[in-house]
């Protein structure tokens, strides 16, 4: 499985706590690595199942959650290879925030750029990444969805 974010517990308590301190988001992150067989199904499916039920815990206690499923660029991996891990990975987040019963127009996406590994020996222009990376959010993001952030920078 490789990696799994955890830390749920008293997460309604925090979310109530920063809620009445003036907090009106919180995000969570969950990394994923592309790599030999990484991310696993397994992997994938439990982040997403995490990441749903954070986003479901803070909409309780009044937060808009940013729900932030990340996809490394480390690596030697394509940019195909990421395209297909990134759209699997937010394919399996909006299933199970849907199965978590998440209000999505209460909720906003930071998703990773869809880029091919730091160590990819093909280089790609900023055309073709802006291109893999707008085809896999029609793809897979819910139209309900009303905003998607991306970190600034990161991207060479």
């Amino acid at each position: 499985m490789k990696t799994v974010t955890q830390g749920l517990d008293g997460l309604a308590e925090r979310c109530m706590k920063y809620r009445e301190a003036g907090a009106r988001f919180a995000k969570w992150r969950a990394v994923l690595k592309i790599g030999d067989g990484m991310p696993s199904e397994l992997a994938i499916q439990e982040n997403a199942v995490t990441l749903a039920r954070y986003a479901t815990i803070c909409q309780q206690a009044g937060l808009v959650p940013i729900v932030e499923p990340e996809v490394l660029c480390d690596g030697t991996h394509s940019l195909e290879t990421c395209q297909n891990v990134t759209e699997r990975v937010l394919a399996a987040t909006y299933k199970a925030c849907n199965d978590h019963n998440l209000y999505l127009e209460g909720s906003l996406l930071k998703p990773n750029m869809v880029t091919a590994g730091m160590q990819c020996p093909t280089k790609y222009t900023p055309e073709q990444v802006a291109e893999a990376t707008v085809t896999t959010l029609q793809r897979t993001v819910p139209a309900a969805v009303v905003g998607v952030t991306f970190l600034s920078g990161g991207q060479k």
